[in-house]
């Protein structure tokens, strides 16, 4: 999760409920966390059909693909459930199977 001192559940209700949460978050915060999502949606979803075929589990995953009518969050609720928690039920199987997408990496040294 790229913003660490809220919980999975936090991000989740503003990704839900855009317009009418009570996280106590900055604007600018909230549109970070909107971004990185939208950015990343769709790797996850294909990343999660891989996951289902690789480990031979059941669906009928060509109705998450993009060509499939729905919002990215429809989509992924019909591969994780969209009940409270879906947003670590996406991100746990991703980083579990190494495709997690680093970011950022801190404190880089120049060398001896």
């Amino acid at each position: 999760m790229p913003y660490k001192r809220y919980k999975s559940e936090c991000i989740e209700t503003v990704l839900t409920n855009r317009s009418n949460h009570d996280i106590p978050a900055d604007e600018s915060t909230l549109y970070r966390w909107i971004d990185w999502f939208y950015f990343y949606v769709e790797y996850w979803i294909h990343c999660l059909v891989s996951i289902k075929h690789q480990t031979k589990q059941d669906g009928d995953d060509l109705k998450v693909l993009p060509e499939t009518s729905g919002t990215a969050l429809q989509r992924l609720g019909r591969l994780v459930g969209n009940a409270s928690g879906w947003l670590a039920r996406v991100v746990r199987p991703v980083v579990n199977f190494y495709l997690w997408v680093h970011t950022r990496s801190a404190f880089l040294s120049g060398g001896g």
